[in-house]
């Protein structure tokens, strides 16, 4: 299942790519502590007081445009597009196919055994 959302800010895209992008930044608004290497390849970690933690995997980055990463068994890709009022971003999640099929491949198996 397919999850978007879209909101408008009153901000221009570099504020936004910076608020998405900046281990700083993203701590103040997002994770309690983040480490994350915002290049193609480049790995992220999100850590909240709770004791949960995200594992990220950065796939695709357009600065200031699109922002592209993988975590758990989910895809996300976030765009920006400048508009009169600032910046509108669109988020969509969605499931990776690949881990959803290992995962039902490996609850078969062990139904099976």
């Amino acid at each position: 299942m397919e999850i978007t959302r879209e909101i408008e800010l009153d901000a221009p895209p570099d504020e936004v790519w910076e608020a998405l992008t900046d281990e700083d930044k993203l701590a103040e608004w997002f994770a309690n502590d983040v480490e994350l290497d915002a290049e193609p390849g480049g790995e992220g970690v999100f850590r909240w007081d709770d004791g949960e933690e995200r594992r990220a995997v950065v796939e695709e980055v357009e600065p200031e445009r699109r922002f592209v990463f993988t975590w758990d068994e989910s895809r996300v890709v976030i765009e920006l597009e400048e508009i009169p009022v600032g910046t509108r971003v669109t988020v969509v999640e969605s499931p990776v196919a690949e881990w959803s099929t290992a995962l039902e491949l490996r609850a078969c198996a062990y139904a099976l055994a």
